[in-house]
């Protein structure tokens, strides 16, 4: 599979809420930069934060749109998170099932048919504002 369809198919897991896919495509030292937070190094961190992710908050992502680069193993994605946000994170506002809809983006380079590195941003104070 090349990059590009491999990148789709992890988001198409992500939507279908299919946890065992998305890990299937991830490499073992996989690099998770989240917007938030510490980088996270391997499996073990990456099926921990998809726990804690699953656990409080309800996402679907619509209108993605994903872009290529000369550099074959190097895709970029947009989209809108549509969420509901379930159950108390730390840090974070109080959880009561609020509804958000929220732009964000993110980076993935992908070598040997894993992906090596996944890359988020979006804007945590408006999301703040979102669920407040």
């Amino acid at each position: 599979m090349k990059a590009l369809e491999i990148v789709q198919t992890y988001y198409h897991y992500f939507n279908n809420k299919n946890w065992n896919g998305m890990l299937s495509l991830l490499h073992p030292d996989i690099r998770h930069e989240a917007n938030q937070g510490d980088v996270r190094i391997g499996l073990a961190q990456f099926e921990a934060f998809l726990d804690k992710m699953d656990e409080c908050y309800d996402e679907t992502l619509t209108d993605l749109v994903f872009f290529t680069s000369a550099d074959p193993t190097r895709i970029a994605v947009e989209f809108v998170v549509n969420g509901v946000y379930k159950k108390n994170d730390d840090g974070l506002p109080p959880a009561q099932n609020q509804a958000y809809v929220l732009p964000a983006g993110a980076f993935l380079t992908v070598e040997n048919d894993k992906i090596t590195r996944i890359t988020t941003y979006y804007n945590l104070t408006l999301w703040m504002e979102l669920v407040s």
